[in-house]
């Protein structure tokens, strides 16, 4: 398993939290999925064999938000 953190645009409510990790949890091959709403930052933990971080920086942006990079 392979654990990231990524920095979320700045999120506005605490629904863009809950709609970020919602789809991640249910995506094949993540096993963990935080997003940190006063950081805007995503804990995630995947497997690479399954999912890569550009997938889910697409995933991601296709809800309508920007992972600015890692961290």
């Amino acid at each position: 398993m392979t654990k990231k953190t990524l920095q979320l645009e700045p999120l506005s409510c605490p629904s863009c939290m809950a709609k970020i990790e919602g789809m991640l949890k249910k995506t094949k091959g993540v096993s963990h999925a935080e997003v940190l709403f006063n950081s805007s930052r995503l804990k995630v933990e995947f497997d690479e064999a399954v999912t890569d971080v550009a997938t889910l920086t697409n995933n991601i942006g296709n809800l309508g938000y920007e992972v600015l990079g890692e961290r």
